[in-house]
Parts: C-alpha cells; structure tokens; sequence
C-alpha cells in the first residue's frame, strides 16, 4: 500500500503568506468564511451577529472587514483571538463593534505586551523578512488616500484557563487552550456540529512542517511537551476539516490524524534524540551537525529547521552556559579581540584560511575567520568577497524561508 504523500508537500511556502488585497472572501462551506492575510481572519455569521476569529494586522484589517461585509454586514457579537501576536490582534479595532465580546486565552497579556514592550527591537529583527510585504501595502494604501489603521493594543473582555464553551445565534463553539502552539496563549475553535477546528497558527504558519521553538526575531522559548500534548488535544476532537491560519483547510480525518502524528512523532523523537546526546556528553554544535530526522518523519523545515530546534531544546533544558570556555561567563564578545588576532595571524593568511574552507565545503567555518578580518578590518575587499562567496552557497543550498532571508540580507550589506 503506498503512503499518501505528506500535506506540506502540496501546501504552498511562506512566500505566499502575503497581506489582504481589497478581493471577496472566500466561501469555506457550512457559513465558514475566510479572508486572507498575515494571518488570515475567518467570520462565522449567526443570527445574534458575526463571531469572528482573528483580525490581522492593523493596516489590512480594513480589507478584512470589507471582504466580510459585503457577505453579512450585520453587527459583530464576539472576537477570539486563538493567540496573542500582532497579526492576530492588530485589527481588534476594526472590528470591535460597540457592544462586541472579545475572548482570548488568560495569558493574552504576556504575549501581547512582549511585542509592545520589544516593540523596536523586534520590528528590528524581524524586518529583515518581514517588512516589504507590508511596507509596499502601505505604501499603495496612502498614495490611494486609504485610512491605514494602526495597530489595535485590546484588552479582553473575557479570559478562560482550560475550555471556554458558548453558544452564539445556534452556533455552539468549543475554545480549547493549546499552549504548545506559538504561544502559551494559544487556543483553538472547534465546531462540533461541523467536525471542524480553527486552529489558528498551533502548527506554525507552514502546516506540517517542524515548529519554530525559537524564532530568529526573538520570542520566548517554546516547549515540545506542550506541542505533543496540544496536538494530542486536536487529535482528540477527530476533525474532519482543520483551518489554519494560512492558506486554504485540509479536509479528512485521516489525513488530518496521520499529519498531526507525523509532527507529534517527529518532534518526540527530536527531543529524546537531544536528551540523550546531553546525557552522552556532546556539545550543541555536535549534535546539532549530527541529529537528523528518520526517513519516517516527512516534514518540512521552510520556517523552522531541525537543527535550530535541537539547540533551542538544549536551551529550554539548560539554558544558556555551554561549559565550552570561560568566556560564556562574561561580557566580552570574540570580536572585541579580533585585531589582535588579524595582527598575530595576519589577514592575507586568515582569508586564505577562510578560502580554504570554502573550496572544502565548509561556508561557516569559513565565514568565522572572515568575520574576524572584517570586525578588524572592514574594508577589507579579500575577506568580503570570501564572506560574500560563503554567504551565497550558503543561501543556495537552503530552503528555510527565514535563513534566505538572513542570507539575502547579508549579501546585501557586504555589497555595500
């Protein structure tokens, strides 16, 4: 019997997660209707008003509301946020009715205020791959004289803990805490007359693909046993048809138990797979270079990657003392003695040496000794164009849409 190919194998990338355009939402069935975005947000009409989940960002949220209206313009009675990050929040205002319940999981408020208290140094960090799709949005938005709404900063009108149970205009929905999605904030709608769960972004924003334990913006760490065991809660409900927060549903139970299974064995396995190699002795680096999924784990890594996850599964156990020198112990970076190694070795010999590696298939090492030349050098030409030479294999061989990015942005900055 031959297996069914993986869901993430048909799924589309990240680089199709783009904002809300001013087009029709779209018509999932059982008055289910979804308007792409960011994050996309999904209205559920009933005959006390619209129940909507998820709001976008603040500048598409308009485009949101839009697309919903011209299918029910009816007030809207509840939001639910199934977690607290912008792209799920930012457009609250827009859709706050007066009189509008707005429901999130009772840890909203951590995640919330992490980006408005990290606000700069995440737009910062997260630019980088993140900021031209909305900035070119924006941009078109204002030249066409459009109100760009700001981000919304809610306050809930109601939290729960575990499970919130409601019955809005003959719907009846079931909000479950999952807090091994994005954010110990996460929860899931589910729908028990439609065998159908809005699972927000619990998988990510690529489904069937490994987690980001860490995002390389910068968020708080996330735990694999809270992932395994919130999956284990939709595995539970036995969908039928599950919404993510990207792209269109996968439909079937079987495809969706055999998905969720897949990511709850692989990440099991991952996480073992490093305890053990803690327990044997080996450094980080090691088993990040060494750990690779079985065959029997097909997933993705356009978001996340195995080999992040195994550090950041160290980290979440350990923390972040390596017992690899002393120098972990203090402020003082390898940079800040880079001159006086660039003067010893020299830096015609340091860029040979980074050469060297290169031709050996060996970018990062390589790109470590021309950082050294360059934290002491900076205009040093060699040692760029070795950087940028390591930089491009690098980027040539990767399909994480987040280290493209990095790549793509350091290339950028060595050519001037």
């Amino acid at each position: 019997m031959t297996t069914p190919e993986p869901v993430w194998r048909h799924r589309e990338d990240t680089y199709s997660v783009l904002p809300a355009r001013p087009v029709p939402a779209i018509d999932l069935g059982d008055d289910i209707w979804m308007s792409k975005g960011l994050s996309n947000s999904h209205m559920l009409p009933t005959t006390e008003g619209r129940v909507i989940v998820n709001c976008g960002m603040g500048f598409e949220s308009v485009y949101h509301r839009a697309a919903f209206d011209a299918v029910d313009a009816s007030p809207v009675h509840t939001i639910i946020l199934t977690q607290g990050h912008p792209d799920h929040f930012g457009g609250v205002d827009t859709f706050r009715d007066p009189g509008a319940e707005l429901i999130t999981q009772a840890n909203f408020f951590t995640f919330r205020t992490d980006f408005e208290k990290l606000g700069e140094f995440r737009q910062r960090n997260s630019s980088f791959a993140w900021a031209k799709q909305s900035w070119d949005v924006i941009a078109r938005m204002m030249e066409n004289g459009e109100d760009v709404k700001p981000q919304s900063s809610p306050n809930p009108d109601r939290m729960f803990d575990d499970e919130l149970e409601l019955e809005i205009g003959g719907r009846r929905l079931h909000l479950i805490s999952t807090p091994g999605g994005e954010t110990t904030d996460a929860c899931v709608v589910w729908l028990p007359e439609q065998r159908t769960v809005l699972a927000g972004n619990l998988l990510g924003p690529l489904v069937g693909h490994v987690p980001n334990l860490v995002t390389l913006r910068g968020d708080r760490y996330r735990d694999v046993e809270d992932y395994v065991g919130s999956l284990q809660q939709v595995r539970d409900l036995a969908p039928e048809r599950y919404i993510s927060g990207h792209f269109m549903p996968i439909e079937g139970a079987d495809v969706i138990d055999r998905l969720l299974a897949t990511l709850q064995g692989s990440m099991r396995w991952l996480n073992d797979a490093v305890v053990d190699g803690m327990n044997a002795g080996k450094d980080v680096h090691t088993l990040m270079r060494e750990i690779r999924l079985p065959d029997e784990y097909d997933v993705g890594q356009h978001y996340g990657k195995v080999a992040w996850n195994v550090r950041a599964i160290w980290e979440t156990y350990a923390g972040w003392f390596h017992h690899q020198s002393t120098t972990e112990l203090y402020d003082v970076p390898a940079r800040a003695v880079a001159g006086e190694v660039v003067s010893a070795a020299g830096a015609p010999a340091l860029v040979a040496a980074a050469r060297a590696r290169l031709d050996a298939g060996e970018a990062p090492a390589a790109l470590h000794l021309t950082d050294l030349v360059l934290a002491a050098q900076p205009d040093h030409d060699d040692a760029r164009q070795v950087a940028i030479a390591a930089h491009q294999v690098l980027l040539d061989t990767s399909d994480n849409f987040w280290e493209q990015a990095w790549l793509r942005l350091q290339l950028e900055q060595l050519a001037g």
